[in-house]
């Protein structure tokens, strides 16, 4: 690796509240304005992570349908401090949206007018590569990751034959099939310029087995998806203890309240379902049962803005059949906890990349709610976190210096 090689992260979704911290942060950073609190890889040893690109060493770009900088948009989504704006104002009004491709038929109550305009998904998908190259050559990028963080899309059904091979999904992204949503055109286009992918949210993107498929002809890393953040981050923590002790799970009530960007999209009932799919399957896969009363509920709560509140009733049961409840309220920053992972994700995928690997990354779980795999009708994911970051701990030993 190069001593000052650069790393471009380009975003789908980069005026949200979560890019827009992202960048930020890593401004910050370079600044010595803040400490590494909250980045995972930080905190490892440092002969796991010396390959690892430098946080200096990261730039910005990517798409939005909100046209406004990110000095604009942070101003709107009221993450950071007025010092830490005032810091890295500047940089954040130089970070402007490139326009976005969108589908209304997927993607509900965000409106924008940053809107790039193609004649079918083989021109969307060629211009997002054209913005990608001419990222990588105006601000020499060694390598460029894609990180998907756009508003949650509509649920979609994986098992349709369009998805099944990468010759079924050629076919029917040449004749503009209504079943080919912007994440996956976005996917496509990462793997076709040979960008890594990473799915931050719960919208199908490369999680199909045709972009699978065409990552490892390209040589692509993936990973994915939805960003594991706060309530299901707990949950991956508490449900193994609870396991371990053999304490039955009888019921696990999850609420969420939330009023970003985020919290608005979800407000749609298409939107949702992808959402809650991605955060059902957790408790079962963990502790081996099916836990009938698994309720999950996500409400957008304006007031709120990015501060989102989650809370958790659980019943248990334990020794002589006796009831027992834990509560749980984990009043979270949301951009806070999501935008360091971000970073991390695309850190390691670039260094995946650089490793010779391809195909999806499973030693990246630990950032995931449902992480990506191989094969899903052969494999399950790994939940719980302790195991997920073994997982990662190993596969770094095994590359570190």
């Amino acid at each position: 690796m190069k001593k000052n090689q650069k790393l471009g992260i380009m975003i789908v979704g980069i005026s949200g509240a979560v890019a827009s911290t992202a960048v930020a942060g890593i401004e910050l950073l370079r600044n010595k304005a803040i400490g590494t609190e909250g980045l995972p890889l930080a905190a490892m040893p440092e002969n796991l992570t010396a390959n690892l690109i430098g946080y200096e060493n990261i730039i910005f770009s990517g798409w939005d349908m909100i046209d406004e900088d990110l000095a604009a948009a942070a101003v709107t989504h009221n993450v950071l401090t007025l010092q830490q704006f005032q810091a890295v104002s500047e940089q954040l009004e130089a970070v402007k949206p490139l326009p976005a491709v969108c589908n209304e038929a997927f993607c509900h109550n965000i409106e924008g007018q940053n809107v790039r305009v193609a004649a079918n998904h083989c021109a969307a998908g060629e211009a997002i590569g054209n913005d990608i190259r001419q990222f990588k050559i105006e601000r020499d990028c060694e390598r460029v990751v894609m990180i998907n963080l756009a508003s949650t899309e509509s649920y979609i059904d994986k098992d349709s034959q369009t998805f099944a091979t990468l010759e079924d999904f050629e076919k029917a992204l040449g004749e503009n099939s209504d079943e080919i949503s912007p994440a996956m055109i976005y996917a496509y286009a990462a793997i076709s310029e040979g960008v890594a992918y990473g799915n931050f949210t719960p919208s199908v993107g490369a999680d199909i087995p045709a972009l699978v498929e065409f990552a490892l002809r390209r040589g692509v890393p993936l990973a994915g998806k939805d960003g594991k953040t706060g309530q299901t981050m707990i949950k991956t923590v508490i449900a193994p203890g609870l396991k371990t002790r053999a304490l039955k799970v009888a019921g696990w009530y999850s609420t969420n309240i939330l009023g970003n960007r985020d919290g608005l999209a979800l407000s749609h009932p298409d939107s949702l379902k992808s959402k809650i799919a991605t955060k059902g399957s957790v408790l079962d896969d963990i502790l081996g049962y099916v836990v009938e009363d698994h309720l999950v509920d996500i409400r957008y709560y304006r007031p709120r803005g990015d501060n989102k509140e989650a809370w958790d009733n659980i019943d248990i049961i334990g020794f002589l059949g006796q009831p027992m409840q834990l509560k749980i309220n984990f009043l979270c920053r949301d951009s806070i906890l999501a935008a360091p992972l971000v970073i991390e994700i695309a850190r390691l995928l670039e260094y995946a990349q650089r490793c010779g690997e391809s195909g999806v990354q499973s030693q990246l779980s630990v950032f995931f709610k449902l992480p990506q795999v191989a094969d899903e009708a052969t494999e399950k994911p790994e939940h719980a976190l302790h195991t997920q970051e073994a997982m990662l701990v190993d596969w770094l030993t095994k590359h570190a210096v």
